[in-house]
């Protein structure tokens, strides 16, 4: 029952990616890179997806923003940058998601890079419709694990994610994978 379930939420997040991409295509194909063409590789602005449903999803996010920016990346992270449902205010759940959509989907079109936090027994749904969009973009696209759940047997990200990445920075080790990112822009652009 366990792997049923597993297989049926890999199949919806499949399935969350393929809508978006569809629903995006139109916008992102006039004019701007797509994927497999050459992307910029100079630009630093960042688009940071992840979970941001508790205290310490947005702490995490926030460090590895905050060690993004002393690298000199602008990083557009939704939690601060963006719209929450619950303070928005006084809107239908429709307008609140056609408001948070829009805002985030034009973040990522602006973004040169795609930064993506995979941590989660399964990818936020969300990050992972950011990080399609920003793929199918062209966007350079980045990752970072250090959670051991897996939504797949034998395999900890789904290979649907792991394909659209330039790199993944994965340690089971929280500091170590700190670490592992700071050596890594120290020496290399993102």
């Amino acid at each position: 029952m366990k792997n049923k379930s597993m297989r049926i939420q890999a199949i919806l997040l499949a399935v969350i990616a393929v809508i978006a991409l569809s629903i995006c295509h139109p916008i992102i194909g006039a004019g701007a890179e797509t994927a497999g063409s050459e992307a910029d590789t100079t630009g630093k602005k960042v688009y940071f997806a992840g979970p941001l449903f508790n205290d310490a999803e947005k702490d995490y996010n926030l460090k590895i923003v905050t060690i993004l920016e002393s690298y000199g990346y602008e990083v557009f992270l939704p939690q601060r940058d963006g719209f929450l449902a619950p303070e928005i205010g006084e809107m239908t759940a429709e307008e609140k998601t056609k408001i948070i959509f829009e805002k985030d989907k034009d973040e990522v079109l602006k973004a040169d890079i795609v930064f993506v936090n995979l941590d989660g027994r399964a990818p936020d749904e969300g990050a992972c419709v950011e990080l399609g969009i920003g793929y199918q973009a062209g966007k350079r696209c980045y990752g970072i694990k250090n959670d051991a759940r897996a939504a797949e047997l034998g395999m900890d990200i789904n290979p649907m994610i792991t394909g659209c990445l330039t790199k993944l920075f994965y340690n089971l080790d929280g500091e170590e994978l700190i670490k592992s990112l700071e050596e890594y822009l120290k020496e290399n652009s993102l």
